[in-house]
């Protein structure tokens, strides 16, 4: 399903600033994009862990089955197909014509598959750029799975947008139609082992800067610093993936965004800002934070589904999916009591050097019930 198809006509960056005047971000280069991010998905290997998923899968197929009459005798497109699964549920439900959309070679795959199952005079794979391609008509609904850790990650939405623009009808629905993003403060034993990693990488360090010395008479500490920097940045400020518990949130979750797939542009999901509050609910140790999203197939107001549907990537004990939670863990935990009050702020943009990855500022001043002050900090993170 999640295979991105877009080849970057679109630009992911925000733009820039000359003199004050905001300019038009460098185009990104096509090969080094599929380089990055699109020859991944041409191995049927990572098209079988996403459709291994069953929580992924179950929300798509029941959000077309129990939902027909958003497909019965319409027009679908489906932007980044994969496999083609979704194009041939779409199919299956009743739609008069399918066109799937895929950048990579995957395509061919799609194709056989569809073949297989009898459907190829409903299903035209496409390969190409959504960007690019033609369509001979407009369509009744725009299908894809384009959400990526923490939502935004791949910035695969630019591409659905940029189909939404061009080929969805005035009247159509998007499949999903709306999407959120959470926070929530978190314990985690990831914090510690992080910091342990941290400290066992810099020790090796001395060690091995100690033997260059010693062995070759070349002195090594000018670059201490900037190792550090940069085991700082691997260890400690890299978001890692994980599957939370739910026991170990321990604060009210707080939503961070909130999208309208229907309306939302590109300029909006570039950068997220939102400021929010989350209260303690226990004496424990606050590690960090857990980030995670849910979409929903709800329909257009003037085009409810019969039947709402919701994925979601929340922390489960038993319905976990290959997106887990990004964690954003604390070098030095705080310990924090039942009723304390964080004020988080939060500020998600594009990587400069590869605007399908993510950089997070977070922000985070601590009160206690009464209304003191306790403790403040703001740190930077990475979603590679």
């Amino acid at each position: 399903m999640r295979s991105s198809s877009n080849g970057g006509a679109m630009s992911g960056r925000a733009p820039g600033t000359v003199g004050g005047v905001k300019s038009s971000p460098p185009p990104v280069d096509k090969e080094v994009d599929y380089a990055n991010y699109f020859c991944t998905y041409s191995f049927l290997y990572h098209q079988k862990d996403m459709l291994s998923d069953r929580v992924r899968m179950d929300a798509y197929y029941n959000s077309v089955f129990e939902n027909k009459h958003h497909f019965v005798g319409k027009t679908v497109l489906d932007v980044g197909t994969g496999s083609g699964i979704l194009a041939i549920w779409s199919a299956q439900a009743g739609a008069r014509k399918v066109y799937a959309v895929e950048a990579t070679t995957m395509a061919d795959h799609a194709r056989a598959l569809v073949k297989a199952n009898g459907l190829e005079d409903v299903v035209e794979v496409i390969q190409g750029s959504v960007e690019d391609i033609s369509l001979p008509e407009k369509v009744d609904v725009i299908i894809s799975e384009w959400m990526g850790y923490f939502l935004l990650r791949e910035s695969m939405f630019d591409s659905v947008i940029s189909a939404r623009d061009r080929w969805l009808k005035p009247t159509g629905v998007m499949y999903p139609s709306h999407a959120r993003m959470w926070l929530a403060p978190i314990k985690s034993t990831l914090s510690e082992r992080k910091k342990n990693d941290l400290d066992g990488a810099m020790a090796d360090w001395d060690n091995f800067s100690d033997e260059i010395k010693s062995y070759y008479g070349v002195d090594m500490s000018v670059l201490t610093k900037p190792f550090a920097q940069e085991q700082e940045k691997h260890y400690i400020q890299t978001a890692v993936w994980n599957d939370l518990n739910p026991l170990q949130v321990i604060g009210t979750p707080t939503l961070v965004k909130e999208m309208d797939c229907l309306t939302a542009t590109v300029s909006e999901i570039e950068e997220v800002r939102s400021n929010v509050t989350s209260v303690i609910n226990g004496h424990t140790t606050l590690c960090g934070f857990g980030g995670w999203f849910d979409v929903q197939f709800r329909g257009r107001k003037e085009d409810p589904a019969q039947q709402d549907i919701e994925l979601t990537t929340a922390p489960s004990e038993r319905h976990c999916t290959h997106w887990g939670q990004q964690v954003f863990i604390m070098s030095n935990p705080i310990n924090v009591e039942e009723g304390d009050n964080l004020n988080l702020g939060l500020v998600m943009s594009r990587s400069k050097e590869n605007h399908r990855l993510m950089e997070v500022e977070l922000s985070c001043e601590i009160k206690e019930a009464s209304g003191n002050p306790k403790e403040a900090f703001k740190k930077m993170y990475f979603i590679e």
